[in-house]
């Protein structure tokens, strides 16, 4: 196992085998899952694990299992990934997300782990920003995006192009994004 990040409460590190249950619950919950047109069976979900476990090996980016510091129980994922949406995002933009499982909501955890994937980011790879995106409506992704120091940027929002027609609820994308300069000045 490969510790990337610590917090106060958490380890963010890479994905083990031992994790794949969390894993395949996070992607399949309708809850946790409420703004995403598809829900990942068992055997997408080890194929998904495999893939982000291997860019992280190789990158060190990628989606990092979250696991509580005191036990090591995985309660999700957080981390930075290039997205790959030419033209919305100019190619190598850096995103930070988070997902986490229902039961560990409310805590403050997607926003502590954020802020080390936002560290960690603007330290190891100095892009010129970290935008993050969610569906219009997900309230709690724009909140944590907000509490990490995000802004909205309205004229860059735009419809997913992976978002098939059948969910056009789900299409419209809000971007947020932080610079360096303006991450650098927030965290003194």
């Amino acid at each position: 196992m490969t510790v990337i990040l610590t917090t106060d409460r958490l380890v963010l590190r890479n994905w083990t085998d031992e994790d794949r249950s969390l894993f395949h619950e996070i992607n399949s919950d309708p809850d946790v899952m409420e703004f995403f047109a598809f829900r990942r069976g068992r055997v997408e979900a080890d194929w998904m694990l495999d893939t982000i476990r291997d860019a992280i090996a190789t990158t060190g980016l990628g989606f990092y299992a979250v696991a509580l510091k005191e036990t090591d129980e995985p309660i999700g994922f957080c981390g930075l990934w290039k997205p790959d949406l030419e033209p919305f995002l100019p190619k190598g933009t850096i995103e930070v997300g988070w997902r986490l499982a229902k039961r560990h909501w409310g805590k403050g955890y997607a926003t502590e782990a954020g802020a080390a994937a936002l560290r960690h980011g603007f330290t190891l790879f100095n892009p010129p920003e970290i935008v993050s995106f969610a569906v219009a409506d997900n309230h709690r992704s724009t909140a944590v995006m907000r509490r990490l120091g995000l802004h909205p940027q309205p004229d860059r929002d735009f419809d997913h192009p992976r978002v098939p027609d059948t969910h056009p609820h789900l299409k419209r994308h809000v971007l947020y994004a932080i610079s360096r300069q303006q991450w650098m000045r927030a965290v003194g």
